[in-house]
């Protein structure tokens, strides 16, 4: 079992490591690193390079959670009988990928699109209890990190409740809240102290083409 965990998190980890918001970004001559939150997530892509930009970083670092999973899934490990647990490991692997992925010196994004890609992969009975989370959270208060954090504290109690006495699978879950909050350190602290980025402002780039 240790080393099927090992190599799903090994496999999660490099399709993780690909980062759609940086390459979207190089595209377009900037280094989205650089400006803005200084993450190379979906959020800093959208307000330095905009809605378009922000999507495709959206559908890419979700795909790069999904494809791994369902590899696990039905091709490496169809027959397990800890099938979704190793799923959970391969999500798990992803999202460290996008945080800390080793070609760009660990600096990534802070892998709430990921998480989202592994959340609906896992468990497609969780996208209309999450996505309305998300979705009335951000339109309410338009703070995207607010939503974000919301959903990531989601997925232990969606464990909790389909999965009860799986302790297992529920720390797997915790640890992708906690690195969540890792990640949004200083979200929370804008947060709690009024000065939090809303949806919608954008972060002016010279001379970025």
């Amino acid at each position: 079992m240790a080393i099927q965990i090992i190599i799903c998190l090994a496999l999660g980890y490099l399709f993780g490591c690909f980062s759609t918001g940086y390459v979207i970004g190089k595209i377009n001559n900037v280094d989205i690193r650089k400006y803005g939150s200084g993450n190379a997530g979906t959020t800093n892509a959208l307000r330095t390079l905009g809605a378009k930009a922000g999507a495709l970083t959206l559908l890419g670092d979700m795909l790069k959670a999904i494809i791994p999973i369902l590899l696990v899934r039905f091709l490496i490990y169809p027959h397990n009988s800890d099938n979704q647990l190793l799923t959970v490991y391969t999500g798990l692997g992803v999202v460290l990928g996008h945080n800390y992925p080793v070609w760009l010196g660990f600096k990534g994004g802070k892998g709430i699109a990921a998480t989202g890609g592994v959340m609906a992969a896992f468990d497609p009975m969780i996208i209309p209890f999450a996505l309305p989370i998300f979705v009335i959270v951000v339109a309410i208060t338009r703070y995207v990190s607010l939503g974000s954090l919301l959903v990531a504290s989601f997925f232990p109690i969606w464990i909790f409740i389909r999965y009860p006495g799986d302790l297992h699978m529920l720390i797997v879950a915790l640890i992708f809240t906690a690195l969540a909050f890792i990640k949004h350190r200083s979200n929370i602290y804008r947060l709690l102290h009024g000065t939090e980025n809303k949806l919608g402002q954008r972060v002016n780039i010279e001379n970025k083409k």
